[in-house]
């Protein structure tokens, strides 16, 4: 349990670092960044693999890059689900999911998080 918390923490400071840093999302407080990191998280486990699978042969055709479209329709879904938290419009989705996964990677490396190797 304590793990979840972690990366719960460290996903709602990623979303707050990356609404410092992108201009076209928008971020009201840390309690939206707390919910819109629980929606993400339940975004990513439930609505991006179906996202996935259904844009597959797309994904094939353009070798993943696609991958960048879905991440953005994810953080697109957060936005709409969270009162407090905005993105304006697919481009600075786009940016934000790319940045966000920077910053979330530069986060993990500081507490030590591994990546999943699976």
């Amino acid at each position: 349990m304590p793990q979840f918390i972690v990366t719960w923490l460290m996903t709602a400071l990623a979303l707050v670092i990356t609404a410092y840093l992108v201009p076209g999302i928008e971020l009201d407080s840390i309690n939206a960044a707390l919910i819109a990191a629980i929606i993400l998280g339940l975004v990513n486990a439930v609505v991006r693999p179906l996202l996935v699978l259904l844009t597959l042969p797309i994904t094939i055709l353009t070798l993943g890059l696609f991958l960048l479209v879905i991440n953005a329709i994810s953080i697109l879904i957060v936005a709409n689900l969270t009162s407090g938290f905005a993105v304006n419009g697919l481009f600075w989705a786009i940016v934000g999911s790319v940045v966000l996964s920077f910053v979330s990677s530069i986060l993990d490396s500081l507490i030590g998080k591994k990546p999943n190797a699976t």
